[in-house]
């Protein structure tokens, strides 16, 4: 399974109730986990989260722009003043990793930890695995080379074979407990060995989270097996025709018809533009989505917590209000 936080949602600039973009993925915050973007403010979030920085895996940045990444510099420069010693993987474009770097340099900054750099253009035919977690990489199209990552983790779990069981007369109960634990019992004169009542499942989870872009088609070829797609509407089509097309970002409901198309089961909006600034003024957001996607629809919000399972269902954990 994945869990989902969300530690900003707004474009551009933070507001009351809105940071700037940042998204935890892992299996459950205890274990290590993937941070999707950095906004400005991303380490004062974290705080209010069970998730550690100590735990992170790798950072994926999903492109220059600094709603996205000015955050970067800071979480790491706390991270080493947290005595963090495990070496951290920054998946990023080239501009991004020279900005950092010059960072780095000229403010003095000392790490406890090795950076792993990896550039997101070598993702595009291959994928790189971090702790489980595997990440590829699909160019979208904005200002300023901007990227989705596809995430993916697979895990080999044991079921019971229960309908065997049933026919060999062991009842359900405690002696399956036993089974499941991979230990053998011996029940009314018989044995019952774990290994030929347990079999090997795989369970996979994956979701496609997006960056800026104005053509969520460029997902196309990356929707295959995702369960969740990730993916800014940063205002309805109304507004995105009187924005014009310079700002080169998705309204509801181009970033909905792809979903819709593509047959992706849950969909999360998310960077929203400042002037939707309560829940009365995203309603247009979510009511144009819906026209044009029959799927799972969610408006995000900052420290919301989702569970994707393997069996595809996404449950909304916590929000804002819970």
């Amino acid at each position: 399974m994945f869990d989902f936080q969300f530690l900003g949602t707004s474009a551009g600039i933070p507001t009351k109730t809105r940071n700037v973009t940042a998204l935890a993925i892992g299996q459950t915050a205890s274990k290590p986990w993937l941070l999707v973007d950095c906004g400005e403010a991303t380490q004062q979030q974290l705080l209010h989260t069970p998730w550690s920085a100590n735990t992170l895996s790798a950072i994926c940045i999903t492109h220059v722009h600094g709603d996205h990444c000015y955050g970067l510099p800071g979480m790491l420069a706390s991270a080493g003043l947290n005595k963090r010693t495990q070496p951290l993987t920054i998946i990023a474009p080239l501009h991004l990793w020279q900005w950092l770097q010059h960072t780095i340099d000229l403010t003095d900054l000392f790490l406890s930890f090795e950076l792993q750099f990896v550039n997101v253009t070598s993702l595009f035919n291959q994928s790189v695995t971090v702790d489980g977690f595997e990440i590829s990489a699909v160019a979208l199209n904005h200002r300023v080379p901007s990227y989705a990552y596809k995430i993916s983790h697979q895990r080999q779990v044991q079921q019971l074979d229960r309908d065997a069981l049933f026919a060999h007369g062991l009842p359900a109960g405690p002696l399956w407990g036993m089974l499941q634990n991979g230990q053998d019992v011996y029940y009314e004169g018989r044995n019952y060995p774990a290994s030929l009542y347990l079999e090997q499942h795989e369970q996979q989870v994956c979701a496609l989270i997006g960056g800026d872009n104005d053509t969520p088609a460029l997902l196309q070829a990356a929707s295959d097996g995702v369960q969740v797609l990730v993916h800014e509407a940063t205002y309805t089509q109304a507004v995105a025709d009187k924005v014009g097309a310079f700002p080169m970002h998705s309204s509801a409901k181009q970033t909905a018809e792809f979903a819709y198309q593509a047959a992706i089961p849950n969909l999360v909006l998310t960077h929203f533009s400042a002037r939707y600034n309560n829940a009365e003024a995203l309603e247009p957001l979510l009511n144009e989505a819906k026209r044009h996607y029959h799927g799972h629809v969610h408006l995000a919000e900052d420290f919301a917590q989702y569970r994707l399972l393997p069996t595809g269902e996404f449950q909304l954990l916590t929000s804002r209000d819970a």
